[in-house]
């Protein structure tokens, strides 16, 4: 009789972490703008393009104690990511202080992604509807 409870208890957990896991995956879709999973999967590739660029821009400031542009940082081979992720493009936004990388979406698709999502010197993501 203990051990049926303890099934019954151990079902019942993993059905309220499967709740919870599903809400906080469809939270996640949502604050990202992606109304389909096309658009989910767009919107991952972005961030990791914009992480990789935001880490390249990192490690040329540490050998080269300057920032550089996205064209420097590709002709150096300091990252192998193309410019743009359609309907995305990329660029690099320098300064003495710090920098910010910015995908921009070029069409309106209606999937509700963001227009604009950028990260900056600190690692921190801010996206523009």
């Amino acid at each position: 009789m203990g051990r049926l409870f303890g099934f019954v208890g151990l079902v019942a957990a993993l059905a309220v972490g499967m709740y919870i896991y599903s809400k906080q995956i469809q939270s996640t879709s949502a604050t990202a703008g992606a109304n389909n999973p096309k658009a989910a999967v767009n919107i991952t590739g972005v961030r990791t393009d914009l992480m990789a660029i935001a880490q390249a821009e990192r490690r040329h400031f540490a050998t080269e104690g300057k920032y550089a542009s996205l064209d420097e940082l590709v002709s150096s081979h300091s990252i192998t990511i193309s410019r743009q992720r359609p309907p995305y493009t990329y660029e690099v936004e320098t300064s003495s202080g710090g920098f910010r990388v910015v995908a921009t979406r070029s069409t309106d698709d209606g999937s509700g992604m963001p227009a604009q999502l950028s990260v900056d010197e600190n690692m921190e993501f801010n996206e523009s509807q």
